[in-house]
């Protein structure tokens, strides 16, 4: 067993012994798409035991383990869930693939010719469209249309949800666009969206932090102008943040996602 997995599987039984927290590890989940396998955490809302005739919405988030063991999303939603704030809700989480260049591969879907990686995003997107999610729907009690299924990551896995979105809106009608990584390849995420041929109809969270670098601001507001040009309503299904302070790391990711989940998962 690696370090990796070892930390995951101790932090998941710490978290079931003492908060309550129902996770679960599939370890090793293979990809005919992918030549590596991945890990991939379920975090089951308070109720899923219990309720057994009730289904839930899912949100897949990649990164996984720093979602997990880093922004502890579960700590962040539960107490939403029991202020009925946000639904309750199975979360998904996509360990990447442990280095800088395996995460370009994964989350983005061209390869510029300056950079050493990127451009393999068609098998991470078909693996999670054409084998995870299917295994999650038949394992667990989902709500599997893509009203009551998100996506969403942070940096590369903020472009790459939205690419999910636009790729497969009969999938995924939820998007959590977290400070985006909208410079890679001269902006292709932008052209992508104005060469769409319709707006899906998704719910988008798209965010920046503050203390971010002036260019990523000035993009991540390039694409919002550019989203509402396609013809998503700020304050409707489109909402936009600047969080104070905020920065492009873990710590400053945790301290919005309870706002990105709320706005992706109020109750109806």
């Amino acid at each position: 067993m690696n370090n990796l997995l070892l930390v995951i599987v101790l932090s998941l039984a710490t978290a079931q012994r003492d908060l309550g927290v129902d996770a679960r590890l599939h370890s090793g989940f293979a990809s005919k798409h992918m030549s590596t396998t991945r890990e991939i955490i379920v975090w089951l809302p308070p109720g899923y035991a219990t309720e057994t005739e009730k289904r839930y919405p899912v949100l897949y988030m990649h990164d996984g383990q720093n979602v997990y063991l880093e922004w502890r999303i579960d700590d962040i939603a539960k107490p939403l869930i029991a202020a009925q704030k946000i639904e309750p809700l199975i979360i998904v989480m996509i360990a990447n693939g442990g280095t800088a260049e395996s995460r370009a591969d994964d989350y983005t879907w061209s390869k510029p010719s300056n950079m050493k990686a990127g451009g393999k995003a068609d098998g991470y997107v078909r693996m999670l469209v054409e084998e995870l999610k299917p295994f999650i729907d038949k394992t667990y009690r989902t709500l599997p249309d893509a009203a009551n299924t998100g996506v969403a990551g942070a940096s590369f896995g903020g472009i790459v949800s939205l690419h999910l979105g636009l790729r497969y809106p009969e999938v995924f009608g939820r998007l959590g666009v977290m400070s985006p990584s909208v410079w890679w390849d001269n902006k292709i995420i932008l052209r992508d969206v104005r060469s769409h041929k319709s707006r899906p109809p998704a719910r988008i969270w798209l965010d920046i932090g503050a203390a971010e670098s002036d260019i990523a601001r000035r993009d991540a507001k390039e694409l919002r102008d550019v989203l509402v040009g396609k013809g998503w309503t700020l304050g409707s299904d489109l909402s936009y943040y600047e969080l104070p302070k905020g920065t492009h790391d873990e710590a400053s990711f945790a301290r919005r996602a309870g706002d990105m989940l709320t706005f992706l998962f109020a109750p109806h």
